[in-house]
């Protein structure tokens, strides 16, 4: 068996010279097979850490880290806007998010000259309304992308403040610091929208009392109506709207009977932190990292190494991790290729934030370093990228 299994890796690796190298400034991040990372940059109150490995075929993640003006206005607010925004069935609705939601939080930033959880929520709504009448409108031509959605990951410091709002399973962990044994902790910031969580389920249960089969176990796997395992997201428009759950759209997405209300919500949870002195550092990331370490094990590498590179060191920890799994090396991990790749493990993105107590203390007089980037991977050429009925 494993032969068979080792036989079947090397037809997928890709021979060396066909392997993406560092390419580009470093400003920009770089690229070696399969991973992108930035290894170390600033953001208005400390250093930052950035890294993404693809798996899927077409790059489902998307991630960025903006810092300066969170504003449409030069009065401000200042801060640091993170976003992880983990997609399925296709990269369209996180690259969708990826280019619109922190254009809509400046916005309703200006509008109320300030930052609050009304304009992060009102941020998420514009996003999820504009995604969604993009779907209806390509319904006739890509039915397929009612089927596309992405779970979506947001933190935002601003005047000593951080805003942790999500839909999804991705996480948000904060490392702390005790002082009386001078370990880091691991603290969760952010509310999971999985149903292999009880009180997921039994929260589905009370929105849906008229729908006994509204989460479905499946393959021992708990889903919403045995199609999806999240309950939160944005787009997924075939199980938010009963007019699009039907042909032309593929049969493996239709539901057998017809859907009053919204299966899925796209209304994040919020959380409201005052960071203090002993908040070292945050760690943002899609589910493909957690799916391989804990929130203790992330925030114990984060802190036994140096700030550059953390973000690339919880990648290959999750990558060594997957691979033993599979009782395989790290390194004939590394040479399968996308596609074939997703069969050990999804995308994964990682920002790790660096806190500066002193910098995050005088916030509302710093006005730099102004940053705007976004996580990389491999370049294909556009094309319609809607899902496939395989």
């Amino acid at each position: 068996m494993l032969s068979k299994l080792i036989n079947f890796l090397r037809a997928c690796w890709r021979p060396s010279s066909d392997r993406f190298v560092h390419t580009g400034p470093d400003s920009a991040g770089r690229q070696d097979g399969l991973l992108w990372y930035k290894d170390s940059g600033l953001h208005l109150v400390g250093e930052f850490s950035m890294a993404v490995v693809q798996a899927n075929n077409l790059l489902e993640d998307q991630s960025q880290i903006e810092s300066g003006s969170l504003s449409l206005l030069d009065s401000g607010p200042y801060g640091t806007f993170v976003g992880v925004y983990d997609g399925h069935g296709g990269p369209e609705t996180s690259r969708y998010i990826n280019d619109h939601l922190f254009q809509h939080l400046k916005r309703f930033a200006a509008e109320q000259n300030s930052m609050s959880v009304d304009v992060i929520r009102k941020a998420f709504q514009a996003t999820e309304e504009g995604f969604l009448s993009l779907v209806v409108k390509q319904w006739p031509t890509k039915p397929q992308m009612a089927a596309v959605g992405s779970c979506c990951l947001v933190g935002v410091i601003c005047d000593g403040t951080l805003y942790v709002a999500n839909l999804g399973d991705s996480r948000a962990v904060l490392g702390r610091l005790v002082k009386a044994t001078g370990e880091v902790l691991a603290l969760q910031l952010s509310a999971e929208h999985n149903a292999s969580f009880e009180s997921v389920r039994q929260e589905l249960h009370s929105t849906h009392p008229d729908d006994p089969q509204i989460v479905v176990l499946k393959h021992n796997v708990w889903r919403v109506k045995g199609l999806i395992q999240i309950t939160r997201s944005i787009g997924d428009l075939y199980l938010k709207n009963a007019e699009y759950n039907k042909e032309p759209l593929y049969a493996k997405f239709r539901l057998r009977e017809p859907f009053k209300r919204s299966l899925l919500s796209a209304d994040p949870s919020i959380s409201v932190h005052e960071l203090e002195p002993h908040d070292q550092f945050l760690i943002f990331a899609s589910d493909g990292l957690w799916e391989h370490l804990s929130n203790q094990e992330a925030v114990d590498i984060v802190q036994n190494s140096s700030h550059s590179g953390s973000a690339r060191r919880l990648v290959k920890a999750a990558l060594q991790e997957a691979a033993k799994k599979r009782e395989m090396r790290y390194s004939d991990l590394k040479k399968i290729d996308r596609g074939v790749r997703r069969h050990f493990h999804d995308d994964i993105s990682v920002i790790v934030v660096f806190l500066d107590s002193n910098l995050v203390s005088r916030a509302t007089s710093l006005r730099g370093p102004s940053v705007s980037l976004r996580g990389g991977g491999v370049n294909l050429p556009a094309r319609s990228l809607a899902p496939t009925p395989t």
